[in-house]
């Protein structure tokens, strides 16, 4: 905005609130809460939905928990006024589920109102009039308070009095002064307390009083103050129920939700995902997952967000932002190196009780709490690390990478995503790593071997074997206290040696890589001090487990990778070894003795 357009705009008045209480509490408890996607939600759509559409998202909204429900405005079309007579007719509304139409102030449509609803068992008439200076002005074209005032109570006592042409229905009754967030405050409880004389609440049944932001004018805090001074100057107050229905103007509905609660408010509207005139309504979705990730239940199931975000999209034509929070693709995903790392060893220290407390950084709830899988949690593009990479090789494929292989491994993938230019999928991230570090043979390559465990003293093994390096066969035999350490010892006869071997661990694989097991080495080069780590993986249709029992396992003899800079060979092969040694920390099956 340009400077000169700023002498437009003035800040919004404070609330003469200076003892404030909202501050110190806290949110113990879920709100009463209203859907109004079938009204407040329809109207903002390009395109309305049909009786069928609102039948179907009638239906998620019960199935989610929802028990009052604003379903239309049956004054206002044939269409919204048949939908209503659908329901009841048919008999779709179950026994606990309170049905809600909104209308004006207005002799004329409150009686069609009453045509509509005649047979429910029960219903909410919600009854709507502007108040504020502006509405007042420009709406009303220049009408009094006094005016705005008597259009409220007309309009509640011809409710009352209308209320026994429906024997069978009970009749609640919500007031919203519409534009309340800038109305003066004294005058919107004067009018709101006018419908109450008329009305005539008890504790018992009590009038809801909606006091909608229904533009978002200022700050959350200044919401707050608001609904709290409301609150404590309000007549009788245990006859009302004092409801929220924030809009996102500012793009702080939820938080002035959050605050409104906080200041004494009982009940909250709004829709699944914020769907609403200009920027949207409250997201009933993310206010009751908030509140859930603090444990509080809400009586609202949104076990499978993605299935009621399936349904909503459909019936609205409405799309969830890919960030938006809880429900959109990308709200649980990180491609960043350092937060996919935090976010691997987050669940690595998870215990298997699910009752543990959650602590995974960066996610502030378990996405299978919501439905969500964990296959997209880490997504693979040139911003990525080491341990983004290994989560998706460990959780999709099986591969359990020693902690000093995965830079090596994680350098060469997120490289070959900035060549792309692109992201990476969970199947090209594992085909790269297959093709850089499993089971290759070029320039050396082991063939048949033999190992030998009698003939020697208790703990040392002989291996006889078969290399072919840069096409020449040679044959080669060393003495270790191990098969990797025999053969290591036996290059170094041949002189293809100049290494050291660090590590050397294996496990088993689960299902979907197409191999049973693993086995890990890493070398030092003894001239540069580099470190280089290698796969190898035999398949085989074997009982496969996700952690082996024990370290001795047949595994390939396919690691022992490139070696710079000296004589930079790649050492691997293809068969199996039989592992000798005693267990070690990680699966390790032998000591590493090849200095």
């Amino acid at each position: 905005m340009k400077p000169h357009s700023l002498q437009k705009y003035r800040p919004f008045p404070p609330v003469g609130l200076t003892d404030r209480r909202w501050p110190d509490n806290t949110i113990t408890r879920a709100p009463i809460w209203c859907s109004v996607d079938l009204r407040d939600g329809n109207q903002a759509l390009a395109i309305p939905m049909n009786i069928s559409q609102k039948l179907e998202l009638f239906e998620l909204l019960v199935s989610i928990g929802f028990k009052q429900i604003e379903i239309g405005f049956p004054s206002a079309s044939d269409t919204e006024f048949d939908f209503v007579r659908k329901l009841v007719d048919e008999r779709l509304v179950p026994a606990d589920v309170q049905l809600q139409c909104l209308v004006q102030a207005r002799e004329h449509l409150i009686r069609r109102t009453f045509e509509a609803i005649d047979g429910l068992p029960r219903a909410i008439v919600h009854l709507y009039n502007s108040t504020s200076p502006l509405q007042r002005r420009v709406t009303f074209g220049g009408a009094s308070k006094e005016k705005i005032r008597d259009m409220a109570v007309t309009g509640a006592a011809l409710i009352k009095e209308m209320a026994p042409s429906v024997p069978s229905t009970q009749i609640d009754l919500e007031y919203s002064p519409e534009s309340f967030s800038d109305t003066e405050l004294e005058f919107a409880l004067e009018t709101c307390e006018g419908v109450m004389d008329v009305w005539g609440p008890t504790p018992e049944r009590p009038l809801i009083l909606n006091l909608p932001a229904t533009v978002e004018w200022a700050t959350p805090n200044i919401h707050a103050d608001q609904i709290e001074w409301f609150c404590r100057n309000v007549k009788t107050r245990d006859c009302v129920q004092i409801s929220l229905h924030t809009h996102n103007d500012r793009g702080t509905g939820t938080a002035a939700t959050e605050l409104g609660l906080l200041a004494g408010a009982d009940r909250v509207e709004g829709t699944l995902f914020g769907n609403g005139e200009r920027t949207g309504n409250l997201d009933l979705c993310t206010v009751a997952l908030n509140m859930n990730s603090h444990g509080i239940d809400t009586g609202l199931d949104f076990s499978d967000l993605p299935a009621a975000r399936e349904t909503y999209e459909r019936c609205t034509r409405m799309s969830v932002p890919d960030r938006h929070p809880y429900g959109g693709d990308l709200v649980f995903t990180a491609f960043s190196g350092s937060h996919q790392d935090a976010i691997k060893k987050g669940f690595d220290l998870r215990g298997d009780d699910p009752a543990e407390t959650w602590q995974v950084p960066y996610l502030t709830i378990d996405p299978q709490d919501i439905g969500c899988t964990y296959e997209a949690i880490i997504r693979i593009n040139s911003q990525s690390g080491k341990g983004g990479i290994a989560y998706i090789l460990d959780r999709e494929y099986g591969f359990d990478l020693p902690k000093t292989m995965q830079a090596q491994v994680g350098t060469r993938i997120y490289q070959l995503a900035d060549q792309l230019g692109r992201e990476l999928s969970n199947t090209e991230i594992r085909d790269a790593f297959l093709a850089q570090f499993a089971n290759l043979r070029t320039p050396l390559a082991l063939g048949d071997y033999e190992l030998d465990h009698h003939e020697l003293e208790k703990g040392n093994v002989r291996c006889r074997a078969k290399v072919e390096h840069h096409g020449e066969t040679r044959d080669g035999t060393g003495v270790g206290n191990g098969p990797i350490n025999a053969f290591v010892n036996a290059l170094d006869t041949l002189g293809l040696k100049d290494f050291s071997l660090c590590d050397y661990r294996s496990h088993a694989v689960q299902d979907g890589s197409a191999a049973d097991s693993a086995a890990y080495i890493q070398l030092e080069n003894e001239a540069g001090r580099s470190r280089k780590a290698s796969l190898g993986l035999r398949h085989r249709p074997l009982h496969r487990a996700r952690r082996p029992q024990s370290p001795n396992q047949r595994v390939e003899l396919a690691a022992l990778t490139r070696v710079e800079p000296s004589r930079g060979f790649w050492l691997n092969g293809h068969k199996k070894l039989m592992l000798a040694g005693n267990p070690r920390s990680e699966n390790h099956a032998e000591t590493p003795r090849t200095h």
